[in-house]
């Protein structure tokens, strides 16, 4: 096993076990030569390595909110399964959020707040991060809203890009500001943020009443259906119901498991009504796109410019 100590440490190459030392943080990592994506070669290190890259634009995003983990432990070709409660044998720097659940369960959630608690996550072979919307202070109180439109078979992306678009100029008849994202999948998420004060119910309510509305004023386009058999094909879904308390979606530069290793990336408006393909932003891009832009999303982190989603209720 090799061990690496540096403010600036890379995953060691050519090994199959390390441990990283970053910021006073040992983290062991394992298994990194299995592959994980066969026809690119990529491999588990590959996966933490462009983490790594990336953690100083992504931590911001992702603290302080309750972490499920969507585990591929063999890589996208195997199965994965999902995981809330931290294991007991987490190391002490791993903090936890514990949220009551309706049943009167609680769940011990991890947090990701540290460069040595991301890797320890992804290390478990979470390949995308999935975070609470509200954060762990507050759990019923989100600060985002969001759409994830998501194409109906038979609708193509350019036709997601057009309904991304539609929705953008509807929120901002409204005076409310959006930031689009791919998803890394098929789609795009639209993400609103708001001023924590609503209850969680209450902003999926909002969602639900817009997407609905905006299904009835472009019906050869959209469907705002939840019912899988009642979509129209070759629609875009406007999906409101990943608002609900305790959904989740893949967090902002999130690889995805998917077969180019595409990443959640943010992308400006321009980009989208100049056309964008899923397939521009990759574990083997992104970082440079961030060393080139910044995080085109620091916005978001900040409290100025939210939404004040009261007025609407």
């Amino acid at each position: 096993m090799r061990t690496a100590k540096s403010s600036k440490a890379s995953v060691p190459a050519g090994v199959n076990e390390a441990e990283l030392s970053v910021a006073g943080e040992t983290v062991k990592l394992t298994n990194l030569q299995k592959i994980f994506w066969p026809k690119l070669g990529l491999t588990k290190r590959d996966l933490l390595q462009y983490y790594l890259s990336v953690s100083r634009w992504l931590l911001p995003h992702v603290q302080d909110r309750a972490m499920v983990m969507k585990r591929y432990p063999n890589g996208i070709s195997g199965e994965f399964f999902f995981m809330k409660r931290a294991p007991e044998s987490r190391p002490a720097y791993i903090p936890i959020c514990s949220i009551e659940h309706h049943s009167g369960n609680v769940i011990d959630f991890p947090m990701v707040q540290t460069v040595g608690s991301l890797l320890w996550v992804i290390n478990l072979g979470c390949i995308d991060l999935n975070p609470w919307y509200a954060r762990c202070d507050d759990v019923e109180r989100p600060d985002y809203l969001h759409f994830d439109l998501d194409p109906v078979p038979g609708a193509s992306f350019e036709k997601v890009l057009e309904t991304a678009l539609i929705v953008r100029d509807a929120l901002a008849s409204i005076k409310i500001k959006s930031y689009p994202k791919t998803t890394g999948s098929r789609g795009i998420h639209v993400y609103v943020p708001i001023l924590r004060g609503p209850l969680q119910k209450q902003v999926w309510a909002f969602a639900k009443t817009f997407a609905i509305e905006l299904a009835n004023r472009n019906p050869k386009l959209i469907t705002a259906e939840y019912r899988v058999a009642r979509r129209p094909s070759s629609h875009v879904l406007v999906d409101y119901n990943q608002n609900a308390w305790n959904r989740t979606l893949a967090s902002v530069y999130s690889v995805r498991p998917k077969p180019a290793a595409t990443v959640s990336t943010p992308v400006t408006w321009d980009e989208v009504e100049r056309g964008i393909k899923m397939e521009d932003f990759t574990i083997k891009n992104v970082p440079a796109r961030l060393a080139k832009l910044g995080d085109i999303w620091k916005q978001l982190l900040s409290q100025k410019g939210r939404t004040n989603l009261d007025r609407f209720l």
